[in-house]
């Protein structure tokens, strides 16, 4: 692949992956569930995906590689753990096309016969496949092009959110609103932890980690990925308290009979716009309604086919994937079977929440495995990591215990269903290395026997089976047989335990299968 891409490419992709359909919605969850406390909760998930990214740019910065969120955990945790995670992120293709549906229900402004109030109807299914070949025709060539396409976009998603700001707070101010319906925090502290994934928080800062998906195209990466991806964060996190509090202090007062809670929009910038007589801003609104999703299943669409290339390289999927055309330097065959899944996706949910709500949290498994990559590197002799971040020796285990939380505080409503999905890569595990392990036996004479597969990477089926357990057991949506705050502590306690676990048998698995054989 050519390394075409500097800081500014970079952060333009971070930030366009951060900012999409969750910007538009997000504040009005998020003052639901937790009230102004909200920004707090705001506050909170910029430093926890901080603290996760700084595991993903020691990766990132040490071993730049096309796709190498899905190779890292293949190298340090062996082919079990690598199909897993490798499984859930091809699920995970299922966020770009809830981005797709998220265009689809916006325009519907204009052709409400595309949407029915729950899902997309036929004509709906047809414009939101035309759309998804577009994004993928947009993809087909040379990387440099896509920088710069991407940037514009990403221009405009910046401009509109502070015209939207300055145009709330100019006209519709309110004094008093962090104090007043109940106070700064009316329904309790302990909201800001359900905000952030049952405001959308976790959703809308989600996507930090795309520029390390483009460290195999990158130049100077050591130097220009941490910049990138920290000020992908820094910008977007600013951008979101903005306009959470545009949105807590422009809400009319007579909305506000029954507290934040009852406060609700279909569309809650736009009406709120309306509403103070701004329709030049509403209709601005709802042009950007379909560019910001836009912005983000463009950059997901690229993504995703880096990761369908790393997957192939790994060995999960077939080989035949791997294929980057020389001509442009793009996986134009990663980019064709990722448009056969999105359209698939999009077929039996259509619905963005119904998209949602099952793939939007899959790739949070990455950010804890990750922190086990990292973990295991630095404890193999000779340690290949760049060393460029302090400290990596309480970050890893900390982000992995982050990634855990936030995969937990997702409810037991949609655990329940993606965590025995990605436990189904175990029958595409035990379908592929018929083959390939013992080919790889063959040719390396090293252990790849199914026992020594099952013993390293063991870590990951007992810690998601024993996620879902909790997740039943607790409170966020779940029975309550396990109280607050002890089911957050039980979770801790779970990922510290799998950590040292996990990075033992990686480190022993290095031991007889050094990473350059994976």
């Amino acid at each position: 692949m050519r390394r075409d891409l500097g800081f500014w490419g970079l952060t333009g992709i971070g930030f366009s992956n951060i900012v999409g359909s969750g910007w538009l919605f997000a504040a009005m969850y998020a003052a639901q569930v937790a009230g102004p406390a909200a920004l707090l909760s705001w506050v909170g998930a910029g430093l926890l995906c901080g603290l996760v990214a700084l595991v993903m740019i020691e990766l990132g910065a040490s071993r730049p590689e096309g796709g190498g969120t899905v190779r890292w955990p293949l190298f340090a945790s062996g082919r079990l753990v690598g199909t897993l995670i490798g499984w859930s992120t091809l699920l995970s293709v299922g966020g770009t096309a809830a981005e797709i549906s998220a265009i689809m229900q916006y325009a519907a402004h204009y052709l409400p016969g595309i949407y029915n109030g729950h899902t997309l109807t036929l004509s709906g299914l047809a414009l939101a496949a035309g759309l998804s070949v577009v994004l993928t025709a947009l993809n087909w060539f040379a990387v440099r092009m896509f920088a710069q396409l991407n940037n514009l976009v990403s221009v405009f998603k910046i401009v509109i959110p502070v015209v939207t700001v300055i145009a709330l707070i100019a006209s519709g101010w309110h004094s008093g609103r962090l104090t007043d319906h109940g106070g700064f925090a009316p329904y309790g502290y302990v909201a800001c932890l359900t905000a952030l994934a049952g405001g959308g928080i976790v959703y809308s800062v989600n996507g930090f980690q795309a520029p390390l998906d483009f460290s195999g195209e990158t130049r100077n990466p050591r130097r220009t990925i941490p910049a990138a991806v920290l000020t992908g964060i820094g910008l977007a996190v600013i951008m979101y308290l903005a306009l959470q509090l545009a949105f807590l202090f422009a809400v009319p007062e007579n909305l506000l009979g029954h507290g934040w809670k009852g406060v609700s929009f279909d569309s809650p910038f736009g009406q709120l716009a309306l509403i103070l007589n701004l329709h030049w801003l509403s209709s601005l609104l709802y042009a950007d309604a379909v560019i910001s999703p836009g912005g983000s299943a463009y950059v997901g669409v690229a993504i995703n086919a880096r990761h369908t290339y790393a997957l192939a390289k790994n060995g999960t999927i077939p080989r035949f994937f791997m294929k980057v055309n020389e001509r442009f330097g793009v996986p134009r065959r990663a980019l064709a079977i990722n448009l056969v899944v999105i359209m698939i996706f999009l077929l039996p949910f259509g619905g963005w929440q119904d998209i949602v709500s099952v793939m939007g949290d899959m790739y949070l498994l990455i950010y804890a495995a990750s922190a086990v990559a990292v973990a295991v590197f630095r404890a193999e002799p000779g340690g290949h990591t760049a060393d460029w971040i302090p400290g990596l020796g309480w970050i890893a285990p900390l982000s992995f215990v982050v990634a855990s939380e936030f995969v937990y505080w997702s409810g037991w409503h949609d655990l329940r269903l993606a965590l025995p999905l990605v436990l189904g890569g175990l029958l595409i595990f035990l379908a592929m290395r018929r083959t390939g392990a013992r080919a790889e036996s063959d040719s390396t004479g090293r252990d790849h026997s199914l026992g020594a597969e099952l013993r390293t990477g063991a870590w990951l089926v007992v810690y998601l089976i024993a996620l879902t357990v909790i997740s039943w057991l607790g409170t966020f949506e779940g029975s309550g047989r396990l109280p607050a705050p002890y089911d957050s502590i039980t979770v801790a306690a779970l990922a510290f335990a799998v950590f040292f676990w996990a990075v033992r048998s990686g480190v022993r698995h290095l031991a007889v299968s050094p990473a350059a054989d994976a």
